[in-house]
């Protein structure tokens, strides 16, 4: 007997046992309605987001995007940082797509997990009405896109920042049920991404890692930040109007689109009342200022709400990813956050256990004179000891660290192979993260720690190195440390730099420096240890290099004392500082006080150091240079040769030293008027000191003014104006318009016009010169004293004769007292005076 059989919902049926005779298998369902045939819907664009339409070109970048993804069966990713824009040009394309090729299907994928992925697939099968969604759901979409009946189509994973759902083999668990999504689902996500010619699929990602687990190397398409003009045609469009401060903006947000669209919309929500000149002087009062608006989530119309519409958010996310992947990869991103963002050396992120002791010692002053006086000072320090060990293995995880986050792009190699770039706003998110979780001060001392191991001091042999690491060092001076070990390590590091600074002719970054090591020191060291004393004189020589001789003469007389105090009068560090103070007193005009000192250093040098040593070489041209200003020109011309011969034979012929004791003697050439054999000295030295200091180190400049003295001298005044015309814009930029050097190139041109014929140029020029020199020298100065002496012969030769002669008188009076009646300048002007007064009587008479 037949037993029944009970079918679920609309199954019915019989089940015979043996079957003799025919069998109808036709079934009447009366209770279930038959299945209604759906009309095949018409290919669509079938993503979540409307059309950008402030979206900008960025060059060929869609282009290449088409050209990609037009071959058949192609994958291609787009990868980059997060909140490059990778998604905004998924999303461009999507539409463009769609315009040029109306049959074509565009679906979007959210790919950032499983359940997302899933959830996109389920839409997709709606979209294009597939029956039957309560089995596996994949198979069902990825039957459909196989078939190439139903026409041409892209396939855009977007957010795909971790491929491992989609490539690992989904577990099962004890029970037999499988920890996937999807229903029957055993295998592999990726295994559902069909690879057909009519379908090509686009990826976007933050980590190459992620993208070269879906495609080839050479279908990734790197996303770089947009171009200049492109994130100024984004940000004002953005905006809705022009505004002159956009391209300052665009630069500070480093042209990453989306911090770039964030500051739109901060300013936008608070316009009028708030402008793009006001956001960017918020953004640059401070870290803190700068990260809470970076912070500021708006809303963004074309991101998907998973994603977070703060970079600053967006970067944390990923740095949070990598912490779980491979924590010594942010070890290394928190360490590099700290320095500077270009030119990261590797040797500064290896960590060392020991470091190098610095020996820091004594710097001295010599004088480049000439038209021009310019402190070229030399020192005594000794060099950093080498670093001999040799670098650790690749085994340590360095470049597996390096990878990581180069995977994510966060970090990038250089050419040179050997030195890290990163973002700065990048640099600024780890650290308001490492701010966030107490790990800023470890990050931060160990970045001080390795810096100051490997930063030499700023002698000439370490300038190679000192220029590299020099950035980093300005880094540093903003990274103040709490712990006092680790202060030590920082004032060292400015006082380094300082030095270097100073060397260099940059007299704003030496003074700031050298300020904030001295103040440092003398807090954790006291006033009188030795560092506090060398960071006071290095303070000294940056107040000289910006011409603020009466503060340096301040501070060098402290150092003077106390070293002679505590290490006696004839101890070389102390020597040093009496070097020191009489180059003060030489710029001051106080070339008897100067010359005093001089030649009390130079004998004790001779008897402690010999007379060959290069301190004993340094106060050789110090004295030369003194002898040159009180007009002793012979006597100078012999110790400049014995200086120059000595420092070629044991410096070479193109130390910045032996270039100083050319310059001397060309200068004292000069005023001897053996002015060929001046310019052939001139020139050799200007032509070196291009090519190894630069054309606008302070050096430099002074050697272009003394060429164009001596061009003066010959007779060839247009040579000598064009020189004279771009040493005094160099100096009103790089000094300013009152400082020393720059009022000697005012007068130098004012001769020269006057030379020309251009009087009322010349006076103008001499006026201003007088005046400033009064006020910023004082009224006995040799500098004022001597555009004392050229107004008075320019008033002379346009016929204010009874001026001329007054003027005259009172710079004749002042010369007697302050260089000496038997100078050269005094004798130079009486006699000019006794043949002005001789030509009024003979008018009388």
């Amino acid at each position: 007997m037949a037993s029944a059989i009970s079918f679920a919902d609309a199954n019915s049926g019989l089940q015979a046992g043996t079957i003799n005779g025919p069998v109808n298998t036709e079934f009447h369902h009366h209770h279930a309605p038959p299945e209604r045939v759906e009309t095949p819907p018409n290919p669509s664009v079938v993503i979540p987001f409307s059309r950008d339409t402030d979206f900008v070109e960025r060059g060929i970048l869609l282009d290449q995007i088409h050209q990609k993804c037009a071959v058949l069966g192609s994958r291609t990713a787009l990868v980059g940082l997060g909140g490059v824009g990778k998604s905004q040009l998924a999303i461009e394309y999507a539409y463009r797509t769609r315009d040029r090729s109306p049959e074509t299907w565009v679906f979007w994928v959210h790919a950032s997990n499983a359940a997302r992925f899933e959830q996109s697939f389920r839409e997709i099968a709606n979209c294009v009405k597939i029956p039957g969604l309560q089995t596996n759901v994949f198979q069902l979409v990825h039957d459909w896109l196989r078939d190439d009946r139903k026409g041409k189509w892209v396939l855009i994973l977007d957010n795909v920042d971790d491929a491992a759902f989609l490539v690992e083999t989904p577990r099962t668990s004890q029970d037999g049920q499988t920890n996937s999504v999807g229903s029957g689902n055993l295998r592999p996500l990726v295994t559902y991404l069909p690879q057909c010619p009519h379908g090509s699929i686009l990826i976007t990602t933050r980590s190459k890692y992620a993208a070269l687990k879906l495609v080839e190397q050479r279908d990734i398409i790197a996303i770089e930040p947009m171009s200049k003009l492109d994130a100024l045609a984004l940000l004002e469009g953005k905006l809705g109007w022009h505004d002159n401060d956009a391209t300052e903006l665009a630069a500070e947000l480093e042209f990453m689109p989306l911090a770039i669209a964030q500051a739109a919309a901060y300013i936008s929500q608070r316009v009028p009342r708030y402008s793009v000149r006001e956001y960017l002087q918020d953004f640059r009062k401070s870290d803190r200022k700068r990260a809470s608006l970076l912070n500021h989530d708006s809303e963004q119309l074309r991101r998907d709400w998973e994603a977070r519409n703060s970079i600053i958010i967006t970067w944390q996310m990923s740095f949070n990813h990598i912490r779980i992947i491979r924590p010594s990869a942010t070890d290394l991103l928190s360490l590099m956050s700290f320095f500077d963002r270009q030119g990261i050396p590797e040797a500064l992120l290896r960590n060392r256990d020991e470091q190098r002791n610095s020996r820091q010692g004594q710097k001295e002053s010599n004088n480049d004179n000439s038209t021009d006086i310019n402190p070229n000072i030399d020192a005594g320090y000794s060099g950093d000891d080498e670093d001999n060990a040799s670098q650790p293995s690749v085994s340590d995880g360095f470049e597996d660290d390096v990878m990581a986050l180069r995977n994510y792009s966060f970090i990038s190699i250089n050419t040179d192979g050997t030195t890290f770039e990163m973002h700065g706003l990048v640099q600024l998110a780890t650290r308001k993260w490492l701010e966030a979780h107490e790990q800023q001060e470890r990050w931060k001392q160990q970045f001080i720690k390795n810096l100051n191991a490997e930063l030499p001091t700023g002698e000439y042999e370490n300038w190679v190195r000192c220029q590299m690491l020099f950035p980093h060092a300005q880094s540093a001076a903003a990274q103040q440390p709490q712990e006092q070990d680790s202060l030590r390590d920082w004032a060292s590091i400015l006082f380094k730099a300082a030095w270097y600074a100073w060397r260099m002719g940059k007299g704003v970054e030496a003074e700031k420096m050298s300020v904030q090591a001295m103040k440092a020191r003398k807090k954790i060291l006291g006033r009188e240890h030795n560092d506090t004393l060398d960071s006071i004189a290095m303070v000294g020589l940056a107040y000289k290099l910006r011409g603020q001789w009466d503060a340096a003469e301040d501070l060098e007389v402290q150092v003077l004392e106390m070293r002679k105090k505590r290490l006696g009068a004839d101890h070389p560090h102390t020597l040093t500082s009496m070097s020191n103070l009489a180059s003060t007193y030489r710029n001051q005009g106080r070339w008897d006080a100067a010359e005093e000192l001089e030649v009390q250093v130079l004998e004790m040098r001779k008897k402690r150091l010999g007379a060959d040593h290069p301190d004993t070489l340094a106060s050789m041209s110090n004295l030369a240079s003194t002898y040159r200003n009180q007009g002793r020109w012979d006597t100078s011309e012999e110790l400049d040769l014995q200086v120059l011969e000595m420092r070629k034979k044991s410096l070479g012929a193109d130390h910045p030293h032996t270039l100083t004791s050319m310059s001397n003697l060309a200068s004292t050439y000069r005023n001897q008027g053996r002015w060929d054999t001046s310019e052939e000295l001139d020139l050799q030295v200007l032509e070196m000191r291009k090519k190894s200091l630069g054309a606008d180190h302070p050096h430099t400049l002074t050697s272009m003014s003394n060429l164009a003295s001596t061009y003066r001298n010959q007779g060839r005044w247009d040579t000598s104006e064009e020189l004279d015309l771009q040493v005094l814009e160099m100096r009103k930029k790089s000094l300013g318009a009152d400082h020393p050097d720059t009022l000697t190139s005012m007068n130098n041109l004012a001769s020269t016009f006057w030379n020309q014929g251009r009087w009322d140029a010349a006076e103008e020029l001499e006026v201003q010169v007088l005046e400033t020199s009064k006020k910023r020298l004082g009224a006995d100065h040799p500098d004022t004293l001597t555009s004392m002496n050229n107004l008075a012969c320019m008033w002379k030769g346009i016929g204010r004769k009874t001026e001329a002669i007054r003027l005259m008188e009172e710079c004749i009076q002042s010369q007697k007292r302050v260089l000496g009646p038997d100078h050269p300048h005094a004798l130079s002007s009486c006699m000019a005076l006794v043949k002005w007064e001789a030509e009024q009587e003979d008018v009388v008479n």
